[in-house]
């Protein structure tokens, strides 16, 4: 039974939809694959975990959206909020 989902295959997060445990074993899907991970850390219910290592510097996508900067190097299962990730929107205007 999955505890954690994503939206859009390019997410580097998933979302908890239930209390996750340090050390739980978290199940998502992703294009209808059935995905699981280790979590790190202790995840509040609709709090962010890396489903894959983000690199610092590195954009964080939930729903596929950039949401984010991650301020330092964070591992798949991490906690991903204000403790690691500067909150600033993608420029779309920078892509033209």
């Amino acid at each position: 039974m999955c505890n954690a989902m994503i939206i859009d295959s390019k997410d580097n997060v998933a979302v908890a939809i239930e209390p996750i445990s340090q050390g739980d074993t978290v199940t998502y899907l992703c294009d209808g694959v059935e995905q699981t991970l280790t979590a790190r850390n202790d995840i509040t219910i609709y709090h962010k975990l890396a489903i894959r290592d983000i690199s610092c510097g590195e954009p964080v996508v939930k729903y596929g959206e950039h949401i984010g900067f991650a301020t330092c190097d964070i591992k798949t299962g991490e906690h991903v909020h204000v403790h690691n990730v500067e909150g600033r929107r993608e420029n779309p205007e920078e892509k033209e």
